[in-house]
């Protein structure tokens, strides 16, 4: 009975994904989304932030950056797949802006790491996936202020966008679904609190 709950639950999810895809397939194509693509350590944090801002519509944990076909969690751990852990961000252009969400990613990590604290290495180092001419000149541009700011340090790759892969279900929404969470306890919500109190202005 319980293996045919969770086969249940596991269908419903991919429904709702699949419905969810499309509509946002249709207003990517209409203009009235936009998709911007930022990897800074845990997934979770990152999504959580993200989320938070005024015009962000949707956040997806996902995995790119790398070489290997359908990367998974684990695999993508090992550091062998070239992949980090990233967040498709889904966000109305007419509420906010692209240098807005590039100022909340670099306000809401430290530049200068390898990875955001406790968690370091390839899979959680910090990219910024530009998709055109305008996101990689204010990407670059952002980057080269705070660059001189830090003497150089900043640890940020700046790389043309090729392919996401969707993270696990269980995934998605994780600090919102386990509050509770040790990690989440902490190391995600008080990341999240310092971004809140630095940028009140981009907040819902």
């Amino acid at each position: 009975m319980k293996n045919k709950f969770l086969f249940l639950i596991m269908v419903f999810l991919f429904f709702m994904n699949s419905m969810q895809s499309q509509n946002f397939d249709k207003q990517l194509k209409s203009g009235e989304l936009k998709v911007a693509y930022f990897a800074s350590g845990c997934f979770w944090c990152v999504e959580a932030i993200y989320e938070s801002i005024k015009g962000v519509e949707e956040v997806v944990s996902g995995y790119a950056g790398g070489h290997t076909i359908n990367p998974t969690y684990e695999s993508t751990g090992t550091g062998k797949t070239g992949h980090a852990e990233t967040v498709a961000v889904y966000y109305n252009p007419k509420i906010v802006t692209y240098i807005n969400l590039v100022r909340a990613y670099y306000g809401s990590q430290d530049p200068t790491s390898f990875g955001q604290k406790p968690d370091f290495g390839s899979a959680y180092r910090s990219l910024i996936f530009y998709q055109n001419n305008h996101e990689r000149e204010v990407a670059q541009k952002y980057f080269d202020g705070l660059n001189t700011q830090y003497d150089g340090k900043v640890a940020t790759e700046i790389v043309p966008f090729k392919k996401f892969y969707r993270a696990e279900e269980y995934h998605q929404n994780f600090e919102k679904l386990h509050p509770d969470h040790r990690y989440i306890q902490g190391v995600s919500i008080p990341r999240l609190n310092r971004f809140k109190k630095a940028f009140p202005e981009l907040l819902k």
